[in-house]
């Protein structure tokens, strides 16, 4: 079962949220908030006054205020305490995953590791590479921004990762695609995924 926190839902938190510390909040500042397109802050927060947890009134000046309802507030404990769960089953999850990968890493003497991506995934996995054998020698990221991420450094190309002797995907969107990508560049360094990735793996 995937136990990863539904992106749905925590958009809809994240507004519950926003509308809860600021009545004021323009439709503007809410997409910059959560990261969005405009139109796409929209459709949330017109679905959010549709279901009845928020309601605007009309203020001065052409603004909006906007607040929650009882109906809100109800949904937005009921919306963290599911996200909290989802989230912390998530980590356990995710966590024990790496585990048993860094497990088999060790059995076969692959002890450099290169993480390949730069997301939760990544994180947790350095922290249970910690007290075992196998080092994280740094993350292959192309479209990443970060020059380093939890205290390793990133490369945007593969030719400058250091030596290694293992890739282990830890990217989360698209995971699939760049696995792929990955076992094309066929140079004999293999190629392992944490198994909360479900990715269908190639015997290839």
């Amino acid at each position: 079962m995937n136990t990863t926190p539904d992106p749905d839902d925590a958009r809809t938190l994240e507004i519950l949220d926003i509308v809860q510390n600021n009545e004021q909040v323009s439709q503007r500042h809410l997409a910059r908030q959560l990261g969005v397109a405009l139109g796409l802050a929209n459709s949330y927060l017109k679905r959010c006054i549709k279901k009845g947890w928020v309601k605007v009134q009309q203020a001065p000046a052409n603004r909006y205020l906007y607040y929650l309802t009882p109906t809100g507030f109800s949904e937005k404990s009921r919306l963290t305490a599911e996200y909290l769960s989802s989230s912390l089953g998530f980590y356990r999850e995710a966590g024990d995953s790496c585990s048993r990968l860094f497990d088999q890493c060790e059995q076969y003497g692959l002890l450099r590791i290169l993480l390949c991506g730069v997301s939760e995934v990544t994180e947790i996995a350095t922290l249970r590479s910690l007290g075992r054998e196998v080092v994280i020698v740094g993350i292959y990221e192309p479209e990443s921004e970060h020059k380093k991420f939890v205290g390793r450094p990133v490369w945007h190309e593969l030719s400058d990762c250091i030596e290694h002797d293992v890739r282990v995907l830890t990217v989360i969107k698209g995971a699939a695609k760049h696995y792929v990508q990955l076992r094309k560049i066929n140079d004999g360094i293999p190629v392992l995924v944490p198994d909360v990735l479900r990715v269908e793996l190639s015997n290839e």
